[in-house]
This record gives C-alpha cells, sequence and structure tokens, in this order.
C-alpha cells in the first residue's frame, strides 16, 4: 500500500498521462461477437458465435469421448505438471470469543503428479474397480469434497465406460439417499469422513455394494470397517493396488453415452439427476479453450469449487485438455485470511500462485469486502490515495481515456494494487466467474485491483455450462457474452411476461440453448424431460432455460429475468424476485437476501442476513449498545438502518416502489450449502428458506 514517499511519482502518474491520453485515445468501436442464425425449431431470434460459422463438437480430431481425450492430453504432455495437493503439516482447534470452536490447519507446499504419473494411477484405479467386483453395467457415485483422487476416480471410471453419479458433498441425507436409490449406485466413491454419514443411513440404501473411501491422515477409517461390513470396503490407494497388480484392458466409450448423472442441489423439491454424454463435455471442452486466450502449459489453475458442480467439472475439463498444471484447494483454506487456515501460515492463491481460476459471485463479493474493510481500517493517506487510484482506474477500465495510458497504470499497479493482488497469488491473468450473476461493483473490482479480465458464464447443469461466455476483451458488465462456439442462443417470446423479440431496441424472452452441449434429459423423468427439451425438424436438441435475456447489438446476452421469479402482488403488479434481490444485494448491510412477494398483499417483503462488520461498525458510531449479534438484529434501531440503506440502494438501482420491501428480518447467522438454504454455487433455495423462516414472514405481514 502507498506510503508518503509514494506521493511525488504518483503525481507524474497522473498528470504526465492526461494531454496524451486525451490526444491519442479515441473511442473504441464495439467488437460484433455473436451474429444471427437461422435455425430450426419454435420461432426466435437466434445467435451464434461470430468466430465460428459452424457448432465446435471435438477440441482436436479423435478426442470424441472424455475418455479419449484424457488418454490423448496425457500422451501429449507427458512429463508436465499436472496435479498438486498439499501436504498436512498439522492442525488445532482454537475457541472463539462466543465459545464456538474452530478447526485451523497448517498446510505445507504443493507435490506434483505428471500427466504421465496421473494416467498410471487413473488406469490402475480403473482396473482395480472391475477387480473389486463392480459390475460395468450398473453406475458409480462420488460423494466427496474436491481433490485429485475425484478427478482420478472419474477418468478411472470412464476409462471402463462406467456412468458417474456426482452428489454433493453438502446434500442433505434425504437427497443422498434419493440420489443413491435412484440411480441404482452399486459402489460408492467417498471422503473417509462420510463414513460416519454411510453408517447411519446404511439402512435406506438399496443397491449399494461397495465403498471406496478417500484416505485422510486424522480419520479412523478402521472405526466403520466393522460397522459396515454388509459392504466391500476398500481404501483408494488398495483399489490402485489391486488393479496394477491385475491389469484389465479399457472399454472405451461412445460420444452419446451417458458419462455423468449430475445431481442438482436445485432450489426446490429432491435434486434431478442431469444425464450428461461424453459429447456434451467434449463439445463444452473445445468451445471454451477458444475463449481463454494463450491457455497452456505454462497456466496454474486452482481447483477448490464443487466437482460435482457443473461449472468445475467444466472447467477442470478444460484444463486437462490444454496441458494445464491443477492444484487443488478449498474455499476454506483459499486465502491467508480464510477461516481455517492457521495463523502466520499461507492460503492455497498464496502457494500455489495461479493464472487461472474460477469464482462464483458470492467468494468475489467477499474478497472484494475483505479489501475494502481493510483499506477504511487503514484511513488516512492510504484510504486517500486509494480512492483516487481506483477512481482513475474504473474510468480508464469504462472507456474513459482519463488514466487510461501505460505509465499511470504501471504506477498505480505497482503502488496501490499490487498488494491487493497477492491475496490470490499475484499471477492472476484471467477469471471465469459463473453460477449466478455477477455485481458490476464486483467485477470492476476485480479488474482494476487483482488486474485479471473476469469471463461471465451463463450455462446450466442441462447444458453442461456451455451456454454463454463473455471474452477475454470484453469489459463490459451485466453482461454473460455470446454463445460458445459449442451452441447457439435463441430468445422465443414470453407473451404472458410481456417479454418479445419484437421488443425495442433489444430482443427480448425466453433464453433457448441448442447445440452439442444440451444434455440427454432427467434420469427417470421422461414427463419434466419432455416438459423442457425439444428436438427441431433438424434434429437440432434445445434447451429451455426459464430465463428472459435480451441480445444487445453486438449479439452478447444479458439476463433480465427468470419465469418462475415473478410474482403478481394484490393489485396487479409484477415483481421479479431475482431482479430485486440483485439490485439489493450491493448495500454494503446485506450478506445475503431473499425477497418475498404475497399475491394477497400490495408490497414484498424480505429475509436480510446481516453483514456483521458493516452493521456492528454502524452500531459502534451510533453508540448502540448490545450483547451479541444476534441481539443487534432484533434491534429496532438496527433494522430501521438497514431498510433505509436498502431504500436508497433500490431508488439508485431504479426499482419501482412496489418492488422495494416495506419490511425486512435481519438474520445473524449466514446462509450456506450445509444448512440446505443455498445451492453449492451459494444461489438461495427459496422453497427452503420459506419453510425455515415461515413464522418470521407470517409476522412481517400481520
Amino acid at each position: 500500500m502507498a506510503d508518503h514517499g509514494t506521493v511525488a511519482a504518483i503525481a507524474i502518474g497522473i498528470l504526465f498521462p492526461v494531454l496524451f491520453s486525451a490526444l491519442f485515445l479515441g473511442k473504441k468501436r464495439r467488437k460484433v461477437r455473436g451474429v444471427p442464425v437461422d435455425v430450426g425449431g419454435e420461432a426466435g431470434y437466434a445467435i451464434r458465435n461470430a468466430r465460428k460459422p459452424e457448432l465446435a463438437e471435438v477440441p482436436w480430431e479423435g478426442a470424441t469421448t472424455m475418455a479419449h481425450l484424457f488418454e490423448q492430453s496425457c500422451k501429449k504432455y507427458t512429463h508436465n505438471r499436472f496435479l498438486g495437493t498439499r501436504k498436512q503439516i498439522g492442525k488445532e482447534l482454537v475457541t472463539a470469543s462466543d465459545g464456538r470452536k474452530f478447526e485451523k490447519v497448517h498446510l505445507g507446499d504443493y507435490e506434483w503428479e505428471t500427466y504421465e504419473e496421473v494416467f498410471t494411477r487413473v488406469s490402475n484405479f480403473a482396473s482395480g474397480l472391475i477387480k473389486l467386483g463392480h459390475n460395468i453395467d450398473r453406475h458409480v457415485a462420488i460423494f466427496s469434497d474436491t481433490r485429485a483422487e475425484w478427478l482420478i476416480s472419474l477418468q478411472g471410471c470412464f476409462r471402463q465406460n462406467i456412468t458417474v453419479v456426482t452428489i454433493y458433498a453438502s446434500l442433505g441425507e434425504d437427497a443422498l439417499i434419493h440420489s443413491l436409490n435412484e440411480t441404482q449406485v452399486s459402489t460408492l466413491i467417498c471422503d473417509s469422513k462420510q463414513l460416519r454419514k454411510l453408517d447411519s443411513i446404511k439402512s435406506r440404501l438399496t443397491s449399494v455394494q461397495n465403498i471406496i473411501y478417500f484416505e485422510d491422515d486424522d480419520v479412523e477409517e478402521n472405526a466403520f470397517r466393522g460397522s459396515l461390513s454388509d459392504w466391500t470396503i476398500a481404501s483408494f490407494s488398495e483399489v490402485q493396488k489391486l488393479g496394477k497388480e491385475n491389469p484389465v484392458e479399457p472399454s472405451l466409450p461412445s460420444k452419446n453415452g451417458i458419462a455423468v448423472v449430475m445431481y442438482t442441489s436445485g432450489s426446490t423439491g429432491l435434486p434431478k439427476g442431469v444425464m450428461i454424454t461424453h459429447g456434451n463435455i467434449v463439445a463444452t471442452t473445445a468451445a471454451v479453450m477458444t475463449v481463454i486466450p494463450n491457455m497452456g502449459s505454462k497456466d496454474v489453475y486452482l481447483a477448490y469449487l464443487p466437482l460435482a458442480h457443473v461449472f468445475e467439472m467444466a472447467a477442470e475439463s478444460v484444463m486437462l485438455a490444454a496441458g494445464v498444471a491443477i492444484g487443488y484447494g478449498s474455499p476454506l483454506t483459499l486465502t491467508d485470511t480464510s477461516s481455517k487456515i492457521k495463523k502466520g501460515t499461507k492460503g492455497d492463491a498464496t502457494v500455489l500462485k495461479p493464472t487461472l481460476l474460477t469464482a462464483v459471485p458470492a467468494i468475489l463479493d467477499r474478497i472484494r469486502d475483505g479489501v475494502l474493510k481493510k483499506i477504511e481500517e487503514k484511513g488516512g493517506i492510504v484510504k486517500n490515495i486509494f480512492q483516487i487510484a481506483y477512481k482513475r482506474r474504473l474510468a480508464a477500465v469504462e472507456g474513459s481515456w482519463l488514466g487510461a495510458w501505460g505509465l499511470e497504470k504501471w504506477v498505480w499497479d505497482a503502488i496501490v494494487f499490487k498488494n491487493v493482488r497477492t491475496l490470490l497469488g499475484g499471477h492472476i491473468r484471467f477469471m471465469l466467474c459463473g453460477g449466478a450473476p455477477l455485481s458490476g461493483d464486483s467485477q470492476r473490482f476485480i479488474n482494476i485491483c487483482i488486474g485479471s479480465p473476469i469471463g461471465q458464464g451463463y450455462g446450466l447443469t442441462e447444458t453442461f455450462a456451455g451456454a454463454a461466455f463473455s471474452e477475454a476483451d470484453d469489459y463490459s458488465v451485466g453482461r454473460v457474452g455470446p454463445p460458445p462456439p459449442c451452441s447457439y442462443l435463441k430468445l422465443v417470446s414470453w407473451e404472458e411476461g410481456g417479454y418479445r423479440t419484437s421488443d425495442k431496441p433489444l430482443p427480448r424472452g425466453e433464453v433457448v440453448v441448442g447445440g452439442f452441449s444440451v444434455t440427454a434429459g432427467y434420469f427417470k423423468n421422461e414427463e419434466k424431460t419432455n416438459e423442457v427439451y425439444k428436438v427441431d425438424e433438424r434434429g437440432m436438441r434445445w434447451f429451455y432455460t426459464g430465463d428472459i435475456g435480451q441480445f444487445h447489438p453486438d449479439g452478447c446476452l444479458e439476463i433480465v429475468d427468470r419465469k418462475k421469479d415473478i410474482v403478481k402482488l394484490q393489485h396487479g403488479e409484477y415483481i421479479s424476485l431475482g431482479k430485486v434481490e440483485a439490485a439489493l444485494s450491493s448495500c454494503d448491510y446485506v450478506d445475503s437476501v431473499m425477497v418475498h412477494a404475497d399475491p394477497f398483499h400490495s408490497y414484498c417483503v424480505a429475509l436480510v442476513v446481516a453483514s456483521r462488520h458493516s452493521l456492528e461498525k454502524w452500531a459502534q458510531e451510533a453508540g448502540i449498545e448490545y450483547k451479541d449479534f444476534s441481539e443487534l438484529c432484533n434491534k429496532p434501531e438496527a433494522v430501521t438502518e438497514v431498510l433505509q440503506s436498502i431504500f436508497k440502494v433500490a431508488k439508485a438501482g431504479k426499482l419501482q416502489k412496489t418492488e422495494i420491501p416495506a419490511k425486512i428480518k435481519l438474520l445473524p447467522d449466514p446462509w450456506t450449502p450445509e444448512s440446505g438454504l443455498v445451492t453449492a454455487a451459494l444461489k438461495i433455495k427459496r422453497e427452503q428458506l420459506k419453510a425455515r423462516f415461515k413464522d418470521d414472514l407470517h409476522k412481517l405481514y400481520a
């Protein structure tokens, strides 16, 4: 961060480039990224990627399935680093001021395996799986946090043409049982820490015969071998050893074969299993490889999102196809200040120094809030210089000549933003964000402070993520880019909601995705499959997303609404819950928010998880006394303060009066995937929240 000695250098950096910039930098012409295309199916407004007239199906000739692609990549990048894992040096329990205990870990450097070494492990595991007694006609499930063995297990199953069922490690018992029984899984691969959960539900599982667990230093697996004796139990290393001693010829799949049944942690009801073919995965892989510039063996990717989520599986598929090194981490150990990192030791990003990173908006929002909190605490000249630097770089990124010249950018980067960049290792050159809409403020913060372009991804499990990706040289906010080269995007008019492709100035409608990334449908749910998947007269498969979008003149998509989120109030006004939530999330006091609208009332209300730092800071300045954060959230003065702040943010976001919550309930505890209130991608589960806080919602309408 800057000090007094840097003021002169900063002044030169500010003043000298202004005249140069004014003279030589003109207004940029917007690049065409997507162009209209004639397609079949329901009438609408369709766009293809501007760079490629024909849809991409494979990354290179012969890579028709993930098993083929993986084997070819391992031969191509034989001696390159591939998978890296940090060794745990130690751990301890720390007691917080409120008496709660938290585990802190001390992790060492990354230990690497080459592509050749990983291929050997995959082949051994594939053989061991068969020798263990798994029937290749039955499904294997992976129920684990993201780690190197997860990917090795996945590729091992692919090598024997075995379909893998993926299940979030945070999934609740009922959803876990439903997923395993519905797909008749016979072999379950899991973290050793999941053995306790399996022990408690074993009587309700109808098809499981084999358990393979990943060994962990701090879990005593043998304690469960006796209680799980009805099943064949083996450690991951035991299966690899079995396969090494008893090699089995591979049985490679076809492109139309089902690679994965991916269970979503959807926002309503029991999870649905999406059937993803090998062709879907390699098509998205081929397309995304064209989005990330100059990607190759010099890059390092930090993997920490759930591999059971389509976003992470797609990302790691791209990395292995491009020969990138993948280092594994976790959201709890990501940075030096992450909750599980022992004080004084280093987080994953600091040690790995990744060049490529994927993220969900909630994580980027936390990084932004953490930096701004530190700047606020430092105050004085540090705060002033940061604000000057940020404003001038913001003007440059948004297309103004002010502050765009290279010398000034270098000054700000070297003196002001260098320390911020070390939060994520200091070498990030491209980030891909997905899972939910990213706020413009957070995107700009990453552009400026981390110095990286962000490709916003839009997709669903049903399209294997491949629906839209913004490109590296597109610094606009609020948009998700054109379709990647593997798919088409189409808008279909939704008359009931008032969205039409004939709308001016921009065509609007329901977003429909067609192409090689569109999956085969829902497992054992033909009715739901037929409802949202359609095959046109040309044989093209389309998925109806339920999202409402509009196309910009350059062919980029913007998501503006969702059909299911629209509620009609008592006097006939429509409210888009998702739109309002996105606007309110920029309020400093809001950590998470769910807006609720009742057709029998004329106003909406909201459940707000309060930002602890912001609310406690306000309370201190306002002289509000309280015992704990829960008591503060219940104080009328706090509710009034947050409601007034929400009103200002809503007005700035041009929300209508009926869209602004009239009443709110402040909640002290965060919503986590473990609580079942948000998905693994941290999107809210509306029905579960409504059920959990039914009494609070009722009181808000009283």
